[in-house]
């Protein structure tokens, strides 16, 4: 934990941020545990930022390190950008999370540890020879060794549950007591148990037991020197929930659709990390929303453009592998200009990879992944709850241009949480369709490639319009009429045209802004997507040293801001940090001619600030620039 503030004399100690990790098997709870605890500081006023990590393997071995999933949770009284990099808490329920998680412990951290499961045969699973909870190889930290499975099973025993059942209510006693000890809300998870219980009495009453019992454990015991508060964080008045990527995706997706007044509808298969989408957007049928579960990942992009022809707006989610194989239905999109939002959630690869793990490694693969020359524009969120607000855009920009458009999210976006000011719709500018509803050429004829001047955009006509009947399909197209066409002219004209179309979208992207307090760095760290919570938070330590730094974040990918390549050349050295092997910084050498430093991290996680910070000060510092 961070230094205290104060230490009082009833033995609270005042912090202004902690990490807490909880980790144990995936039956454990330690998701559901995690998140109760962030919803319960969400509602104290702490400002947020999570990192769930799960195994891919739906029932690991029990016990086994593969199996172990943890939870980290970053609270605050101050404005944070990541989870962390090392918890000051550890919460381990066996010694296999013990084991996987002690290195990341920061010196000196406190560790909670189940000891039912301690046993001599769970220790050889995961190599331990003896007991660390006795044999001293954990001196350097503040160890509390407690059984918590059998304080809950005795505080659950008056309902009769057997010792199994009884047992996996530990996570609510381990939630009960870390409540207590950093000062949480109570009624919140109360009440969620109630409400999520409701028809299993049994199981509500002896949650709400066990996590009752855990909270007085933590009054009456003097296990504990000291308990923890945590003040709440300032923020700008309004109104405020706890958000992850996925559901604001969602949300953003029924906020742009509403504005546009059209139909949702959303054709997917389900993949990690995006199938939350699809669960969340199947609640909402009062919204106009239509969700269809296809059979494969090809017939769930196939039926968004279908439903795009027919004036919906289209929409399919999914991850790489998936969007590897919607690419050949992406084509036909961008042949037939229709309006279609792909939304990938990026995991690491390739094949299947690592499900459970984030990357950035598809911004190649949705830049110029289709055959021929098929431009698409690209655009990336930064944090959990800009998923909404690249949601809206996405579809202001696929209406507006009529092109199916990329929206780049990450498992770490996706399944990570944080603060979300709930936004006036009001402010959100209506989204105008423009369907064609008259011929637009000489005698009464229909042009369904005929461009609005402006923006390149060919009309879009509902299926059954009378007189708008026209040809649709994959082959290249006559300029105007649409009809088949194999002339050689016409084919060059064309494909300029789409370049050209999807290069005007610049008019709509407001020039790069760039973070440089000083007005002289000389060294510019520039991201995209969820690097933008660790590239801020390491420019600001960085900062904090003295040294200056200019930061600077894209969200469109394709076009780039205008202004993109001046930018770059004000800069003695640009650094771009990814989750890649340097994808961005391959199109910016490609495109603007300027040599721009990669810092590729390509290992299931966030960027550690920490590390990034470091590197940071030592470019500087090669640079000759002191502070």
């Amino acid at each position: 934990m961070t230094t205290a503030a104060s230490q009082q004399e009833d033995a609270v100690k005042t912090l202004d941020r902690v990490v807490i990790r909880f980790a144990g098997d995936s039956g454990d709870g330690m998701q559901l545990t995690g998140d109760r605890f962030t919803a319960e500081s969400a509602i104290f006023g702490n400002d947020i930022s999570t990192l769930p990590n799960f195994p891919a393997e739906i029932r690991a071995p029990a016990g086994t390190l593969p199996g172990v999933s943890s939870f980290q949770l970053h609270f605050a009284n101050r404005d944070i950008m990541t989870p962390g990099d090392k918890p000051d808490v550890l919460v381990a329920m066996n010694p296999a999370a013990l084991k996987a998680n002690i290195s990341d412990l920061a010196r000196g951290g406190v560790i909670i540890a189940d000891t039912a499961d301690f046993t001599k045969r769970n220790l050889d699973k995961v190599g331990y020879a003896s007991n660390p909870l006795e044999d001293g190889s954990l001196a350097d930290y503040q160890v509390h060794a407690l059984d918590l499975t059998g304080m809950t099973t005795e505080a659950v025993k008056e309902f009769r549950l057997t010792r199994k059942d009884a047992g996996r209510s530990k996570n609510m006693y381990a939630l009960g007591l870390l409540s207590w000890l950093f000062h949480r809300p109570v009624e919140p998870t109360i009440n969620f148990l109630e409400t999520r219980f409701a028809t299993k009495p049994q199981l509500r009453d002896s949650n709400i037991k066990a996590f009752r019992t855990g909270y007085a454990f933590g009054e009456t015991t003097e296990v504990f020197a000291y308990s923890y508060e945590v003040a709440p964080a300032p923020m700008p008045k309004g109104t405020y929930r706890q958000i992850s990527g996925n559901l604001a995706l969602a949300y953003g997706l029924i906020a742009g659709a509403r504005k546009a007044d059209l139909p949702l509808f959303l054709g997917a298969y389900p993949i990690t990390p995006a199938s939350d989408v699809l669960h969340e957007l199947s609640k909402h049928k009062r919204f106009g929303v239509t969700t269809f579960q296809a059979e494969d990942e090809i017939a769930g992009v196939g039926a968004a453009l279908g439903a795009s022809f027919a004036g919906h707006l289209g929409v399919t989610t999914s991850s790489g592998p998936g969007i590897s194989l919607k690419m050949e239905t992406i084509s036909l999109a961008v042949m037939t200009e229709l309006p279609l939002v792909i939304c990938d959630i990026q995991r690491a690869g390739p094949s299947t990879g690592m499900p459970t793990k984030t990357e950035q490694a598809d911004l190649l693969q949705v830049m110029y992944g289709r055959n021929g020359e098929a431009p698409v524009p690209v655009l990336a969120a930064q944090s959990p709850s800009d998923c909404f607000d690249t949601a809206v855009e996405a579809v202001r920009i696929a209406v507006k241009y009529r092109t199916p458009v990329f929206v780049l999210s990450d498992g770490y976006l996706a399944n990570g949480a944080e603060p979300w000011q709930v936004p006036d719709l009001s402010g959100i500018a209506p989204i105008d369709p423009a369907f064609a509803t008259a011929p637009n050429g000489d005698n009464d004829e229909f042009l369904p490639y005929k461009r609005d001047p402006e923006t390149l955009a060919r009309p879009w006509a509902i299926p059954g319009t009378a007189g708008l009947e026209h040809r649709i399909g994959g082959i290249e197209k006559a300029d105007g009429t649409g009809n088949v066409s194999y002339d050689p002219a016409n084919h060059d004209a064309m494909v300029r045209i789409r370049q050209a179309k999807i290069d005007g979208i610049v008019a709509d992207v407001p020039d790069l802004e760039i973070d440089d307090p000083s007005g002289g760095a000389r060294v510019l760290v520039l991201g995209w997507g969820s690097t933008y919570g660790p590239i801020t938070a390491a420019v600001r330590r960085v900062r904090a040293t003295g040294r200056s730094i200019a930061q600077a974040h894209l969200r469109h990918l394709n076009p780039f801001p205008a202004n993109l390549g001046e930018v770059l050349k004000a800069y003695d050295r640009v650094i771009v940090p990814e989750m890649n092997l340097g994808q961005l910084a391959l199109l910016l050498r490609g495109r603007f001619l300027v040599d721009v430093q990669s810092y590729s991290r390509v290992r299931g996680l966030p960027i550690s600030l920490s590390e990034l910070a470091e590197d940071l000060q030592t470019e500087i510092d090669d640079l000759g620039v002191t502070a």
